[in-house]
């Protein structure tokens, strides 16, 4: 959605209101339905008996209902809101390389694991994780080299050994220190939305919030390059520890904060957050590259994942994609 004439002049970093399209309009009467937030433990055991079975055919657009950090109910079948755009400015600079990816099309293979670095977990049969897959695609993701990372990456790794069994349900699970794994679904929506339909991999990926390691792993099948950032040291130790045995080249971990980037490896063809702002920083805007794409939720109580395209040196369209809910993105590092 382009501005409107009289619109108030937007300034960065982007607030939720100018992300949105909100600004200067009275805010609507109702807003987009959420689902009521459970823990992860309770949404695990809601949906284990269904573990192995496939969702309702056809593909859906459905709500984002669990993310790092926060569980939400399983997502309804409710049509989701209609996309926005708006076209950004900004008198800061920034970088000016372009989006590029390598012109193969090589899927994704399923990755070697070392069994015996971790023979503490029980043992996931193939079927279920190509379920897993099967369901997100049916869900509304059909980006076929997203759908091979998915399966490629053993998500029961990242997860203590008396959950590993549910590895694959369609829920987050708790991974400790407070946070959870995201939900299948939104990790391959989310890295869906930042590969933007290109046939190739993408060049240089950003990742805000490492978490266990397992979405860095997903979107190290998909990119040349990874870098991900943890602000939680025991968290930042965990996916070193979790990813250790997958070998991953292409992959680098960072302890520090995330909402600064990492502006000394940009500028990205692709930045990822699993946490969510009232605003996108203007460290990371600045990080983008020409063309690039940065996925991320925004708000408080009522979320919404949003993308943003960087256009030229000083510009960035905005598109409000659908409901979500994360964890507060936060400055600073812990532990």
């Amino acid at each position: 959605m382009s501005e409107s004439e009289g619109a108030p002049k937007k300034r960065f970093p982007l607030t939720l209101d100018f992300v949105t399209g909100d600004a200067g309009r009275k805010k609507a009467v109702t807003s987009p339905r959420m689902n009521s937030l459970q823990t992860a433990t309770q949404n695990a055991a809601r949906h284990a008996a269904s573990a192995s079975s496939s969702a309702t055919a056809g593909k859906t657009s459905r709500p984002v209902t669990g993310a790092r950090g926060v569980s939400g109910s399983s997502a309804s079948t409710a049509n989701t809101p209609p996309v926005s755009s708006t076209k950004i400015t900004s008198t800061s600079t920034g970088f000016a390389s372009s989006r590029s990816g390598s012109s193969g099309s090589t899927l994704p293979k399923p990755m070697a694991t070392h069994a015996s670095e971790r023979s503490d977990l029980p043992l996931v049969s193939e079927a279920v994780r190509k379920a897993m897959v099967q369901r997100i695609a049916q869900q509304g993701v059909s980006d076929p080299a997203v759908l091979s990372a998915m399966e490629a990456v053993p998500r029961h790794y990242f997860l203590e050994p008396g959950l590993a069994s549910q590895a694959y349900i369609d829920a987050s699970l708790p991974i400790g220190y407070h946070q959870t794994i995201s939900q299948p679904y939104i990790v391959a929506r989310m890295i869906e939305v930042m590969r933007g339909g290109i046939s190739g991999r993408l060049g240089k990926v950003l990742e805000i919030g490492t978490g266990c390691g397992y979405q860095a792993a997903v979107l190290a099948q998909v990119a040349n390059e990874v870098y991900s950032i943890e602000r939680i040291r025991p968290m930042h130790e965990l996916a070193r520890t979790n990813l250790r045995p997958l070998r991953i080249a292409n992959l680098r971990l960072h302890y520090g904060d995330g909402m600064l980037g990492l502006p000394q490896a940009g500028p990205f063809d692709g930045i990822i957050l699993a946490a969510a702002g009232l605003e996108i920083p203007q460290g990371l805007l600045d990080q983008m590259a020409i063309g690039g794409r940065l996925v991320a939720p925004v708000g408080e109580r009522n979320q919404v994942l949003t993308l943003l395209t960087r256009t030229a040196r000083n510009e960035w369209m905005s598109e409000t994609l659908e409901p979500c809910h994360f964890v507060p993105l936060r400055p600073g590092t812990f532990g």
